[in-house]
């Protein structure tokens, strides 16, 4: 099996060389680039299999890093910040990102969060598929097309449509979908999403939860996904 290939930018020497060290400890080969204009000629050239971004690097800045690679690719991005309740983080989240983690951070939990991401995208419905809450007649399903009014979503292709257009879009918003469309009209806490989709055995930022609701709702539909004020989201059957 191939050595999972990690670009990583960041800017300060000691912390690029430390972590690139231990990544290759455990297995992955990594670019490290000092900024955001290598970093991104480093993307193009190698196509790595997943990016990690410090939020504040030189010549191009992370966030916007992570919105010229979104351009180009569904490739996983997490986002690294100084500040935990920086609003960078947002930032770094509606540009694209899938995940962050707060610096400093442990080596084992930083190893930890890029298998978690790399999981879910080479098995972007789950380890048990969709359809663990619903039935057939919850969302009108034919074979694995599960249909929400002008919404289409097929659980076998992995492809959504909306009135008959294809809707792009990354293995995070595919996985939060499919966690909806296995249950349409029951509420699922941010909680549960988190553990769900970003497999977090652990509490924790929400807000990771609420930017990825948004930016799937701006693709299929701002009145398909509810909010319930204090317990979490549902999506209309």
């Amino acid at each position: 099996m191939a050595e999972t290939h990690v670009l990583f930018v960041e800017d300060d020497d000691v912390i690029r060389e430390a972590t690139q060290l231990a990544l290759e400890r455990v297995g992955f080969t990594v670019t490290a680039m000092p900024d955001g204009l290598s970093g991104l000629e480093a993307f193009r050239a190698d196509r790595p299999d997943i990016a990690l971004l410090d939020v504040m690097v030189p010549g191009l800045d992370g966030v916007s890093l992570c919105r010229r690679i979104r351009d180009e690719s569904t490739v996983p991005v997490i986002m690294l910040s100084a500040r935990a309740d920086s609003i960078d983080v947002v930032l770094g989240l509606e540009a694209g990102a899938d995940d962050y983690v707060t610096k400093p951070f442990d080596g084992a939990v930083l190893v930890a969060r890029i298998r978690a991401v790399l999981r879910r995208f080479g098995h972007a419905a789950g380890p048990d598929g969709p359809g663990q809450g619903g039935t057939e007649e919850d969302a009108g399903a034919l074979g694995g097309m599960l249909v929400f009014g002008d919404l289409e979503v097929d659980t076998d292709g992995m492809e959504v449509r909306r009135a008959g257009e294809q809707v792009a879009l990354t293995p995070t918003e595919m996985r939060l979908l499919l966690e909806f469309s296995s249950a349409p009209g029951t509420v699922l806490s941010r909680d549960k999403l988190l553990e769900r989709v970003w497999d977090y055995g652990w509490g924790g930022d929400t807000r990771v939860v609420d930017v990825h609701v948004q930016r799937l709702r701006t693709k299929i539909g701002q009145d398909r996904i509810d909010t319930v004020r204090g317990f979490g989201y549902k999506l209309r059957g």
